[in-house]
């Protein structure tokens, strides 16, 4: 017997220790309070199925055996693999405020995506997401694949998510809290509005100048720039989101394809700018074989499958750079000046590619400086570029005095008009913020005023009452039995409600000169100016009326919808009183009324007792 119960005693204490193993080594996430953004990379544990024939089921069984093994070094990049990747984390929502959260794949070229989310009860949801589904079918529309997830609070719910795709696997997941996403995509709009605002505006600088001096220096700049700007375009997701939203093949070729475009544009303008036919014929007839094979592979890249275009043509990039930058090298080396700033400029580039290639074959971890090493480098090599077109030109002014004042006054021109725009812009701007700021004080659901700006007006007004010792009085409304409208007809139905309500009593308060808005939920407050206490019971008493015959229709629905008021009267006759005192006072009088008429049986009117 004593044999039996350590034998016992030593098999739970197996067991505790393999559940404490397993939920250390799954990674179990808790999305503590305050908790609106956590990258998913510290937790993930993932399988590599090489076939890419494994279901749900023998995953969550793999999961179970401790088969998944944590991200090496929390990298979520492993470059370009075959097969598919599993992932699995197991979430614990300790927010009870938010059960709805945004998953986001933070990579936007993998080809599909299945994210599975298994509850307690069993029960298993699953999506869809990835470039080779349309884009229309994303939880919402955004460059990057999304997925909404119910979290339910307290309760553990394993997420796995599935990825196969012939582009880079990289795989960085992220849940947002929705207002933190917004906040998030806020800001990623922001930072490529600015790259791509650069962009153009070397576009449109370099393109008058090209119009101007006919310099084939421009146009292959230009070329390069609306290239380039394509490719990350590209690999940012854009082009799904807004070019080819409904075509898995353009999805797939449009990497490659751009990437090819852009390598000509960049040898042609080297070619051009360095003047290497003059200067280095060697140099000139590599550039050309270097064209030609981005030509050549530009269309076999048509039919190659994307896992064997893509890296070539990310390799090719590489030594397209370093290529450029030894001609550039041998330019400055045969005392071409501005070739010290085209060399600079190709520098940042090849860092922000070399970056770029390290990132896709799992060299480097995802951070920011990886992620956007290209833009960043892109861009001051754009810049710089066109710092570097600037002082070639300034090398031949003297050959071409007439061309550069020509130049100078059509830019000129151009500013101004650039100028006129701006202020026009700016006039357009001012009359935005001033409707944004009228938005900003109006409830988005009813249209009435919200609770800031009623209070900020009943300052007003309480003042006026003060200087004029006139009455005042307020309205604390409260629909009955809201909550059984929206369980018994759901959330739309009750909004029309809400809607309607709002608007039976503006027009019940309009003749009273009422200041009105909705102060929170089903609940409403309204100011009457000019009415004592027994005058604003009997609005009060008439509105209530008014909406108990009446009903609310919606769809086939017609519903009965009545009100609790609470009416108070400020006291005005103090004039040395602080008004936010009086404000905060007169809301707590005039909601202990409500709650009077609420004790009542509801559907009534009670008036505060009359200040001392």
């Amino acid at each position: 017997m004593e044999h039996f119960r350590r034998s016992l005693i030593l098999a739970l204490a197996s067991y505790l220790l393999l559940a404490c193993g397993w939920a250390q080594a799954q990674g179990v996430m808790e999305l503590e309070a305050g908790t609106s953004q956590v990258s998913l990379s510290t937790h993930l544990h993932y399988f590599h199925d090489a076939d890419g024939a494994a279901d749900l089921a023998t995953v969550a069984r793999l999961a179970r055996q401790q088969r998944f093994r944590p991200l090496p070094s929390d990298n979520p990049a492993f470059g370009f693999q075959t097969g598919a990747f599993w992932f699995h984390a197991e979430l614990v929502n300790r927010r009870a405020d938010e059960q709805r959260w945004l998953l986001v794949q933070e990579y936007a070229l993998s080809d599909r995506l299945d994210v599975y989310l298994r509850y307690a009860d069993g029960r298993v949801v699953h999506q869809a997401g990835g470039d080779h589904l349309a884009f229309a079918e994303r939880s919402i529309r955004y460059r990057h694949p999304n997925f909404w997830l119910e979290l339910p609070v307290h309760e553990p719910v394993d997420l796995f998510v599935r990825v196969r795709s012939q582009s880079s696997m990289q795989v960085p997941l992220t849940l947002f809290t929705p207002t933190a996403f917004t906040e998030k995509s806020r800001d990623a709009q922001l930072a490529i509005g600015l790259y791509y605002g650069i962009l153009l505006a070397l576009f449109i600088y370099n393109l008058v100048l090209w119009l101007t001096l006919r310099d084939a220096s421009y146009f292959w700049y230009l070329f390069h720039v609306t290239a380039f700007g394509l490719v990350l375009f590209t690999l940012n997701g854009l082009g799904f989101e807004y070019l080819w939203s409904d075509s898995a093949w353009l999805a797939d070729k449009s990497v490659p394809l751009s990437i090819c475009l852009a390598q000509i544009g960049m040898q042609q303008f080297t070619r051009t700018f360095l003047g290497l036919g003059e200067r280095w014929r060697l140099g000139d007839r590599v550039g050309l074989g270097l064209i030609a094979f981005f030509v050549i592979f530009g269309i076999a890249a048509t039919q190659l499958p994307y896992s064997i275009a893509t890296p070539i043509a990310s390799l090719a990039v590489f030594v397209n750079i370093v290529w450029i930058a030894a001609a550039t090298v041998v330019a400055v080396r045969r005392g071409y000046r501005p070739a010290r700033i085209f060399l600079l400029a190709w520098a940042m580039f090849l860092l922000g590619t070399a970056l770029f290639v390290a990132l896709a074959f799992g060299l480097l971890p995802k951070t920011f400086v990886t992620e956007y090493g290209v833009q960043i480098g892109s861009a001051l090599e754009m810049l710089l570029l066109s710092v570097a077109l600037g002082h070639r030109y300034a090398a031949l002014r003297s050959a071409n005095e007439r061309i550069v004042r020509e130049a100078k006054q059509q830019l000129e021109h151009k500013v101004q008009q650039r100028t006129t725009e701006l202020r026009s812009a700016l006039g357009q701007l001012e009359d935005a913020h001033t409707r944004l700021r009228e938005t900003s004080q109006r409830d988005g659901l009813t249209g009435l005023h919200n609770r800031t700006h009623f209070h900020n007006a009943l300052e007003a007004l309480v003042a006026k009452a003060q200087r004029e010792q006139q009455p005042l009085s307020l309205l604390m409304i409260d629909l009955d039995y809201f909550k059984m409208i929206n369980d018994r007809y759901g959330h739309l139905v009750g909004d029309e409600c809400l809607r309607w309500a709002a608007h039976a009593i503006g027009k019940a308060l309009r003749p009273h000169d009422a200041l009105l808005a909705r102060f929170g939920g089903e609940e409403f407050v309204a100011a009457l100016p000019g009415q004592d206490l027994q005058r604003a019971t009997e609005v009060a008493e008439q509105l209530r009326q008014q909406l108990r015959e009446r009903n609310c229709s919606s769809g086939e629905h017609s519903i009965a919808v009545s009100a609790s008021i609470g009416v108070h009267m400020l006291d005005t006759r103090s004039l040395d009183r602080n008004l936010e005192e009086v404000i905060d006072e007169a809301l707590q009088a005039a909601d202990q009324a409500l709650y009077a008429a609420k004790a009542h049986g509801r559907d009534c009117v009670r008036a505060a007792p009359l200040p001392a």
